[in-house]
């Protein structure tokens, strides 16, 4: 059984924006300022914690939009003679590696580490009489032959498995730092700890690696378990709560970066023209995104959102698969929020134009005849990229914390694709449940925390490294 790859709108669109990132962090190593700011930034114990953060999150997205469909042979059918088919569901790379998790479904709801159903159910006995107990999971807990005695030993057991693994891993990932760094220093191996221990590296490595201790010291753990448990539980419908987690972490990176394609340029490029140019280019800009923010953002996201889904449910044929479909009203989700997102940079952008403007450099380039677009590439934008970098990192919190709240009141994602939101808003009714399923909500809310903390963090850093005020 073979397959063939398939390419999502969203899926170009980020590792295109990947590849953009790349270029630019290549291009700017010839430049001495941008290579002394970012030099700042990797100096940061701070900033290369978070930087670690997101790139694990980032790493987790990319592979997750590796997206293929399978070849399936006819049953009955000779490989060689049947004409192959294509599976009408569009898994990923994920899907492949975490294949236990995606398959192993229960009933309903089982808690972390359970090897009971959460709630009692009538099972009928070998003597045809019935009664309610815990039914035993299908998968979590089915290799415990007593489970009562044995579950806790099984569990321990397996910690300790994952927590040798995760410090075998971190001595390789901590050697094949150490050495790269002795031989850009070109001193023996032992130096070389020393140096990066110090922080004397270049990079602040010593807190990449203690971030990726703590990291592997969690992903160990879990990962040895995930072969037997349910680590978080499972869902109303019995899908691993853990799984959902992780596919949700790609809608949040496309949610959080591709809207920006379309919030960047339309925010700096109104803002800068606006505050240079003024009169009434500066009136007409003002007015467009005074109008906007008139009208409250919710009910403008709802009804672009709901128009899209009227054009997306009378062109079925435009989709060939669910995922396809899914997928368009992701993108235009993304372009809807950055349509609606851009008027506070810009706002910010135009204020700060205002005051460079008058600059005495700024004016001397205008005595000399220097055309506007050279000033406003040479002079103007260059003091106003630390804003516009900040602002991009904090953007990207509010839009994952939006696809939250969207997704929570229905006008969000497709209801097939996993996201935060979705995950948050199918906890709604389970709060209401006595006992409580609290276990996908807390799920949810700590993987959202940390990469919205980790982008606000990087945010803080890269804002001091490239604010030219900045001493």
């Amino acid at each position: 059984m073979g397959f063939q790859p398939v390419v999502l709108w969203t899926d170009l669109l980020l590792f295109g924006l990947l590849g953009c990132i790349v270029l630019a962090a290549w291009s700017a190593r010839r430049s001495e300022p941008m290579r002394a700011a970012w030099g700042r930034v990797g100096a940061s114990g701070v900033g290369m914690t978070s930087l670690t953060l997101l790139l694990i999150f980032v790493l987790v997205g990319l592979v997750d939009s590796l997206h293929y469909r399978e070849r399936l042979v006819p049953a009955g059918a000779q490989a060689s003679e049947a004409r192959p088919q294509l599976s009408t569901e569009v898994r990923s790379a994920l899907d492949a590696l975490a294949e236990p998790l995606r398959t192993r479904v229960e009933k309903t709801y089982s808690a972390p580490l359970a090897w009971q159903l959460f709630s009692k159910q009538t099972v009928e006995g070998k003597d045809g009489t019935q009664h309610r107990e815990f039914p035993r999971l299908k998968y979590g807990g089915a290799g415990l032959q007593y489970p009562e005695q044995d579950l806790v030993g099984d569990v321990m057991g397996r910690i300790a498995i994952g927590l040798a693994t995760a410090a075998g891993g971190w001595l390789v990932l901590a050697g094949v730092v150490v050495a790269l760094v002795a031989r850009s220093r070109r001193v023996p191996f032992g130096a070389g700890w020393r140096a990066v221990w110090r922080g004397k590296g270049g990079l602040a490595w010593r807190a990449m690696l203690v971030t990726l201790a703590g990291v592997l010291l969690l992903v160990g753990p879990i990962t040895a378990l995930a072969t037997e448990y349910h680590v978080f539980g499972t869902d109303k419908v019995g899908q691993d709560v853990l799984f959902l987690t992780l596919k949700s972490i790609r809608t949040a990176l496309v949610i959080g970066t591709l809207t920006t394609l379309v919030t960047l340029p339309l925010a700096v490029a109104l803002g800068i023209v606006a505050g240079y140019l003024g009169g009434w280019v500066d009136d007409v800009i003002q007015y467009v995104y005074t109008v906007l923010n008139s009208i409250p953002g919710v009910l403008l996201i709802a009804a672009a959102v709901l128009m899209m889904q009227v054009v997306i449910d009378t062109h079925p044929e435009w989709f060939e698969t669910a995922a396809e479909r899914a997928d368009a009203r992701l993108l235009a989700l993304c372009l809807i929020l950055g349509m609606t997102s851009w008027t506070g940079l810009c706002r910010l952008l135009r204020g700060e134009t205002l005051k460079l403007r008058e600059l005495e450099y700024v004016q001397a380039a205008r005595a000399f005849g220097v055309s506007t677009a050279r000033i406003l590439a040479r002079h103007v934008l260059p003091n106003l990229m630390h804003l516009v970098l900040i602002a991009l990192v904090m953007d990207f919190s509010g839009l994952v914390l939006a696809e939250a709240v969207l997704s929570y009141v229905g006008i969000g994602v497709d209801p097939n694709t996993i996201s935060f939101g979705t995950m948050i808003n199918a906890a709604r009714m389970e709060l209401a449940r006595e006992p409580m399923v609290w276990w996908s909500l807390v799920a949810a809310f700590i993987f959202m925390f940390v990469l919205v903390l980790a982008a606000n963090l990087f945010a803080d850093v890269v804002r001091d490294a490239f604010d030219p005020r900045a001493s």
